[in-house]
């Protein structure tokens, strides 16, 4: 899996919170947000703080056991003149939760997978920060800037969370639509390490894969990592290519059947 160094992770939590405080104070609390349609930049301001609050007390506290996860969640200031305070509170808050010496100390991973409990927490936090960032910055008609190394390391996440036994058990409805009879997805992204920005993901018939690195497939999308990112996270079109920068060969129709069927909750 396509890992981030964490104090470039952690970094980028903070910086990619800053940006989507400035877009969201652009657009204003009322505006709303095109990219999760039932959301204003309110909702989405409160959804980012309090998660990065809820996780930092997850890794503050080591918590191993999910019936312990906080209930509490942390209040949003009335006045969105706060909003931004607030909003460098909790990345700083969670930032600093997630050291080094507790990227390996046994934490819940709510994905199920492999990864240590902290370090999905990590790539968690940065996908919500990163993607959420987008959808204020997309409100008021800003542009984003998204590193091509962290775009990469989302993409990992998010294809990890697709396939993980947490995903099957609590969305399976789309944990069933993407499997498939060995139809096969090639990901290429053009701007990192070719080790870093290859994804291929096969269609089984019990469950849907991924792993790191190039086969021939039946569809091959490529280009930039923040394009694939985004596709994939449905905030951008598969088949806008002057937007996107992103060309396609093969099945075009099963790459864009893979991302009807793979929306998350907050989508």
């Amino acid at each position: 899996m396509t890992e981030l160094n964490a104090e470039h992770a952690r970094r980028a939590i903070v910086e990619h919170t800053r940006r989507l405080a400035e877009s969201a104070a652009a657009a204003g609390p009322d505006a709303a947000v095109p990219t999760t349609p039932q959301w204003t930049v309110t909702d989405l301001v409160e959804h980012v703080g309090q998660t990065q609050h809820w996780t930092a007390e997850i890794i503050e506290r080591r918590i191993t056991d999910p019936t312990q996860l906080p209930t509490d969640y942390a209040v949003l200031p009335a006045d969105a003149r706060q909003w931004q305070a607030w909003l460098s509170e909790s990345a700083q808050r969670v930032a600093n939760a997630f050291s080094d010496d507790a990227l390996d100390a046994p934490v819940f991973n709510a994905a199920g997978d492999e990864r240590s409990g902290t370090r999905f927490w990590l790539s968690n936090v940065l996908n919500e920060t990163v993607i959420h960032g987008f959808d204020a910055a997309n409100a008021a008609n800003q542009p984003v800037d998204i590193d091509a190394d962290i775009a990469a390391a989302l993409i990992s996440h998010h294809l990890a969370m697709l396939t993980s036994p947490t995903w099957e058990m609590m969305r399976t409805e789309s944990a069933h639509a993407i499997r498939g009879t060995g139809q096969t997805l090639q990901w290429l992204a053009t701007d990192t390490t070719h080790d870093a920005g290859a994804w291929f993901v096969e269609r089984r018939p019990d469950r849907a894969t991924w792993q790191p690195g190039t086969q021939r497939a039946d569809v091959t999308v490529t280009g930039p990592a923040r394009s694939l990112l985004l596709t994939l996270t449905r905030r951008l079109p598969l088949t806008d290519r002057e937007a996107t920068g992103i060309s396609i060969h093969g099945d075009t129709h099963l790459a864009q059947h893979w991302l009807d069927n793979t929306a998350h909750i907050a989508d």
